[in-house]
């Protein structure tokens, strides 16, 4: 499965795992990295110190390559790109952000810069901004989400028209099929996120990785657009969001509600209430918790057989 993402990040798979917060530690890019794909882990809900203690047990625990994502609205990301470059990082996935403000900086320190985007203008601007690639990601996805809402099956094949770089799909990628299924549209390789999720390394509190396992088809849903939209598991605090637009909130009412570390509460800490759960809409295909290197190969494999099958028709 050699391609132009394989030979950019010398990894074996088309796969990266999504550097997701409170759920992306250096146990879970190290077996995604030590099983054949891309492993990152997540900066977003690190502070700096954590971030470098992450880098360094990461290259204890796997000698293939890793990344690191970050969401360049954090306060502290100049902190952060130092310690990725002190730490001797090699790849770096930037998102919720101007592209053009870390890129070349990046680049100039031997860093591959990839960047995720929701829609085809904002490819355009990383491509223009000088990006390795990019990842277009679709409506489906759990965390912080494009305003536009458009699906991943009609992001890819739009955004491929206009770009030349390598592009990945991301946004309801969980199994083998729909991994065939975005590549058939174009692009190099998938992001997958929420499968990882429930995965025996990633560092969510065992209860979330419970209730994404048991969610249904309409348990998730986009909301609070109006500070930056975000898919959540429908819970207390979910309805509580609900309820206050009823009132039709200001955006700081929204913000005084929505408070401090209530994803860390949640996905971390275990609070199914009030806590803030990110999951994508494919949490109604996870059936189950497993090692990384098994949900890699199942991936896989079901990639090779969807394959046959296509050419059966």
């Amino acid at each position: 499965m050699t391609n132009r993402i394989t030979k950019l990040f010398n990894i074996q798979y088309p796969i990266i795992q999504a550097g997701m917060i409170w759920n992306s530690g250096w146990r879970l890019a190290s077996a995604s990295s030590n099983a054949g794909i891309l492993g990152l882990i997540g900066a977003g809900s690190m502070y700096p110190d954590v971030l470098r203690e992450h880098i360094q047990k990461c290259k204890k625990a796997t000698d293939k390559p890793f990344g690191v994502n970050v969401p360049m609205l954090y306060p502290n990301v100049e902190e952060i790109m130092d310690i990725i470059v002190e730490e001797g990082v090699e790849i770096v996935f930037t998102s919720a952000g101007n592209p053009k403000t870390w890129t070349k900086w990046l680049q100039d320190r031997g860093i591959t810069v990839v960047h995720v985007v929701s829609s085809v203008k904002f490819a355009l601007k990383a491509q223009d901004a000088g990006v390795d690639a990019v990842v277009a990601e679709g409506f489906e996805a759990g965390g912080h989400n494009g305003r536009d809402e458009t699906t991943t099956l009609t992001l890819i094949p739009m955004v491929k028209e206009q770009i030349h770089i390598p592009l990945i799909a991301a946004g309801g990628i969980a199994c083998g099929k729909a991994m065939l299924a975005t590549i058939i549209l174009g692009a190099d390789a998938v992001q997958v996120g929420s499968r990882f999720v429930a995965s025996n390394e990633s560092s969510a509190h065992q209860s979330f990785k419970d209730v994404v396992v048991n969610s249904k088809e309409g348990d998730t849903q986009l909301t609070l657009k109006e500070l930056a939209p975000v898919r959540l598991i429908k819970n207390k605090f979910f309805n509580d969001i609900q309820e206050l637009y009823k009132s039709s909130p200001t955006p700081e009412q929204l913000r005084e509600l929505l408070g401090r570390a209530r994803a860390k509460r949640g996905m971390f800490e275990g609070d199914l209430e009030d806590g803030e759960l990110e999951i994508g809409q494919i949490a109604g295909l996870i059936n189950d918790i497993k090692p990384v290197a098994e949900i890699v190969q199942d991936m896989v494999t079901e990639f090779e057989d969807a394959k046959k099958m296509v050419a059966s028709l």
